[in-house]
């Protein structure tokens, strides 16, 4: 059966052009309809225009079926002459996501393991598949980025994901599976409407479009239009946090409160997004714009799952949770080798100016330790901290350093802030 003169073919051969030169493709493969025309697809393209082409098989584990699904990929890629990568991911249904959001997680996970920085990975994805995505972000009440539902490329971890197929109906594609005669497995749970997305598709999604025949279309469309405003705005707050200091993680708390709130939710997601910190949810966010108000000296702090707010001395403070040492850790080293820490591995080496081996102790800061300093002499470490304009939160996580009886630096894993006269990082 001919392929190169498919208009699906066509649409492939048109993705295949645009990957980087030299790199090859990795095709998300389930086995069910989707994937396996993909990946059909992609094997025809890269035959005809040589490029690496591998496939990779997520398993769940959780179903029986599971086995057969990797069963049938080995199958379809040994007939295609695809070599094939089977991940098997650990899907934790108890943290909270649902079954569903838990599955995504897993599988993303395993993308990231297996293809590598720099290559591309396709996924089957389709416009029914964006309609539903759109309908199920709307329920949840998103924004213009959660209605943007699927990008047609989006980056993960420095991999390129694309959608190929993101403007072709599932009609489409079950047409060109039925004409090229190709096998593919059922997935038994893709007809469990208890699932959020099957009931959209087996029972909402037909209802619509007996009144409105484009209703698949017109969501995904409407998808695409949102991706675009969702777009916009983060160019709109990128140019607001250049006017306001640049820095996603410190914003001057005056200029911010001069901006409407929306541009102040808007700019404050901008800089949690540019940092990988997870946005609070709305009620969180609104907590925080009504804190920002308190009077200048008083001491804000909004957390969320995964980050949180500060304010202080007249700046936000946006960042991921914050760990301090505990206070009965402690760790000896000799100055040299990287050593790890309960808030990462501390990687700058610590020496005596006159080469003799040292024998350290690292320990948290508790309060009222001195450091002699060359050319000032002893100092307190908490003016040393006022000095350098410390805020507090960072103080709790500070190391320190002790030969003998006798503080000899203080800094973070990091690397060191001050260290005593006689002693310098290396």
């Amino acid at each position: 059966m001919s392929l190169s003169s498919s208009p699906l073919q066509r649409t492939i051969d048109r993705a295949l052009a645009q990957t980087p030169p030299g790199r090859g493709v990795w095709v998300a493969l389930s086995g069910g309809l989707d994937s396996a025309l993909l990946l059909t697809l992609a094997a025809d393209a890269c035959r005809r225009y040589p490029r690496p082409l591998r496939a990779l098989h997520v398993h769940h584990g959780l179903q029986a079926a599971g086995d057969d699904f990797e069963r049938h990929c080995r199958r379809l890629c040994a007939r295609l002459g695809v070599p094939l990568y089977v991940e098997r991911a650990a899907v934790d249904v108890s943290a909270g996501r649902g079954l569903e959001g838990e599955a995504r997680v897993a599988r993303y996970a395993a993308f990231a393991r297996r293809v590598g920085a720099g290559e591309t990975l396709w996924l089957a994805q389709h416009r029914d598949d964006q309609a539903e995505t759109f309908l199920l972000a709307a329920l949840r009440g998103a924004g213009p980025r959660g209605l943007g539902a699927m990008p047609a490329v989006r980056n993960l971890e420095g991999r390129c994901l694309v959608r190929p197929l993101l403007d072709v109906s599932r009609a489409a594609l079950k047409a060109e599976s039925s004409r090229l005669r190709l096998c593919w497995v059922e997935d038994p749970s893709n007809a469990d409407t208890r699932l959020d997305r099957n009931f959209l598709r087996h029972r909402a999604l037909p209802l619509l479009a007996e009144r409105w025949p484009v209703a698949g279309a017109s969501l995904a469309r409407s998808a695409r239009l949102a991706g675009e405003a969702d777009g916009l705005l983060e160019e709109f707050a990128a140019e607001d946090l250049a006017r306001l200091s640049g820095d996603p993680g410190r914003l001057p708390v005056a200029a911010l409160s001069r901006l409407s709130p929306p541009r102040r939710r808007l700019l404050i997601r901008h800089c949690l997004g540019r940092q990988g910190v997870p946005s609070p949810p709305a009620a969180r966010l609104a907590t925080l714009l009504e804190q920002l108000e308190a009077r200048r000296d008083a001491e804000v702090r909004v957390s969320w799952e995964g980050g949180e707010a500060r304010v202080w001395r007249g700046a936000l403070y946006l960042l991921a949770p914050v760990a301090s040492l505990p206070a009965e850790w402690r760790a000896e080293w000799d100055g040299r080798a990287s050593i790890p820490t309960p808030l990462g591995m501390l990687v700058s080496e610590l020496v005596r100016e006159d080469g003799r081996p040292a024998a350290l102790v690292l320990a948290p800061r508790l309060g009222g330790e001195r450091l002699r300093l060359e050319g000032r002499g002893n100092r307190d470490i908490k003016r040393l901290c006022q000095e350098w304009a410390l805020p507090p939160w960072e103080r709790a996580g500070l190391l320190v350093a002790w030969h003998g009886e006798r503080v000899v630096a203080v800094g973070r894993p990091s690397g060191w802030l001050a260290c005593a006269e006689g002693w310098r990082p290396d």
